[in-house]
């Protein structure tokens, strides 16, 4: 078995299949959304170079901006929002124990299993301004003026409710798994010191929960830059284009517009971002682990 796994053709047979798959479905498409990103191709017909033209009309677009904001705007949500709230959850679903422990799991775990499209029409319906969930709450409690959450002005805070809760589930079992890879030692030492739940908090789970929190937040930059699915279905980016995000606005110009060559120049730009991203992160969490 060791001669065999010593031959360099037998090493070859097995690496070469996966490679091919990368070559031909990641690395090709990169390369040619690159090119394309430098063409005013259509999607149909020839692709003329035209250059950075279509980098420069980027840079001037202020829907582009502020798909990006929001984008950005859905990463600090994912953030500072659904990740705390997903962490102490976690905790404390560690802390339960037994049956009630896995039904708890499976409760918040649930808006991830249901499909996107039934998540967007039921939101639909729990902001329609004219008998939807919130409307008719707000009629017990005697008021009669309008609510259109999705209308301007107040749209993009509604997608971002919408967005946050229904990435709980996700950033909630990483958080859960993280939590119970600590060794109950740790813990049980702790207690017997006098520590209390907070201390144990910030002292022991918090620093052994670092390298989870990096994958996590990580994670959810990347999700609210590719954020689209959800997005189309509820608000289509509108009104107007209050709630494009940059993934939403990238699917508008290539498909809608047929502006292929200008869509590739915007996801050429969301991989650098991605990329940059991801760099920060690493080297910051790496400082502070230094």
């Amino acid at each position: 078995m060791k001669k065999l796994y010593s031959n360099k053709k037998v090493i070859f047979s097995l690496v070469a299949p996966g490679l091919l798959i990368f070559l031909v479905a990641i690395l090709a498409p990169i390369i040619l959304s690159i090119y394309y990103g430098f063409t005013d191709y259509s999607g149909l017909g020839k692709a003329s170079f035209i250059g950075l033209e279509n980098y420069k009309n980027l840079a001037k677009d202020p829907v582009f901006w502020n798909a990006l904001k929001n984008s950005l705007l859905l990463a600090i949500g994912f953030i500072f929002i659904q990740h705390p709230l997903a962490m102490l959850v976690a905790v404390k679903l560690d802390k339960l124990q037994g049956k009630a422990e896995g039904i708890f799991c499976c409760i918040y775990f649930i808006p991830n299993v249901i499909s996107v499209a039934v998540i967007a029409y039921l939101w639909k319906f729990i902001y329609n301004p004219n008998f939807g969930l919130i409307k008719k709450s707000l009629d017990i409690f005697g008021y009669k003026g309008q609510v259109n959450l999705l209308g301007t002005g107040t749209a993009i805070w509604a997608v971002l409710v919408v967005l946050i809760w229904h990435g709980f589930g996700w950033g909630m079992l990483i958080y859960y798994t993280g939590v119970k890879n600590i060794d109950p030692v740790m813990y049980e030492a702790a207690a017997i010191d006098g520590a209390t739940g907070m201390t144990t908090f910030f002292r022991i789970t918090l620093p052994l929960m670092k390298p989870v929190i990096q994958v996590n937040v990580t994670m959810a930059i990347i999700s609210a830059l590719k954020q689209m699915e959800t997005v189309y279905l509820l608000t289509g980016g509108g009104p107007g284009n209050e709630t494009q995000f940059m993934a939403s606005y990238l699917y508008k110009q290539a498909f809608n517009s047929y502006k292929y060559g200008y869509g590739n120049a915007i996801s050429v730009v969301f991989i650098i971002i991605c990329l940059i991203s991801t760099v920060a992160l690493n080297k910051i969490f790496k400082e502070k682990e230094a």
